[in-house]
């Protein structure tokens, strides 16, 4: 077993659940409502930004021309797919530049980019990209089965469309390629951190969907 697939294993219970959220269920139900959707939107967007600054950070820390290129890369498609996202999703379900600017990232959000961003510039390159492999890996792991369960005239299919993307799969096999290399050349220590950086980013995957659902913001324990 290489060592990404030894990450994968350990934290497999958290993917099944993540499988299980209510917001991925009625997402490929298209039950989901378009508040849940436009919020889970406009979030997504928030974060795109921040992980395109983590992987610009690690992208510097990197070993190697390969990883610089690999990491730059991803750097540079994350800020393309939040431009994106205003040109298409947005526009297309009536949220404004105005409003999205003038909505603050929630806390599972703004959790989660600190913590990205956070790592790659506090951490050994090894430990900064076991924290990004997450988001590449889990996210594309949920959207395909979102895509193959998806039900005929789901209002959410073109996003749904999104996640099964084999140029996003591809991009997650060379970040699994990296971390076993990185894994392999490491102390035990590194290692460790590594599981240590993966399994947190990957409870914060978890945790951004949750929210998404339940409209969490900043105002929730106060309610």
């Amino acid at each position: 077993m290489s060592f990404s697939q030894s990450l994968w294993q350990v934290n497999l219970p958290l993917f099944q659940s993540t499988l299980e959220l209510p917001f991925n269920q009625e997402l490929a139900a298209g039950t989901l409502s378009r508040e849940r959707f436009c919020h889970y939107m406009i979030q997504d967007a928030h974060y795109l930004v921040a992980y395109g600054r983590a992987l610009a950070v690690t992208a510097a820390k990197s070993d190697n021309a390969e990883g610089v290129v690999q990491f730059a890369n991803a750097a540079n498609e994350a800020v393309v797919v939040e431009r994106s996202l205003h040109d298409g999703f947005m526009r297309d379900f009536g949220i404004t530049p105005e409003q999205f600017a003038a909505t603050p990232l929630t806390p599972a959000c703004h959790h989660y980019t600190s913590f990205l961003v956070s790592t790659a510039w506090s951490m050994p390159y090894p430990v900064a990209v076991a924290a990004l492999l997450p988001c590449f890996w889990i996210y594309a792991e949920v959207g395909r089965e979102i895509h193959s369960r998806s039900v005929a005239n789901n209002p959410y299919q073109p996003w749904v469309d999104t996640y099964a993307s084999e140029e996003f799969h591809t991009a997650v096999r060379g970040v699994c390629a990296t971390v076993d290399r990185l894994a392999e050349e490491a102390t035990d220590a590194t290692r460790m951190a590594m599981h240590a950086a993966y399994k947190d980013a990957a409870r914060l995957e978890w945790m951004f969907w949750d929210s998404a659902y339940r409209l969490a913001d900043w105002q929730e324990p106060l309610r």
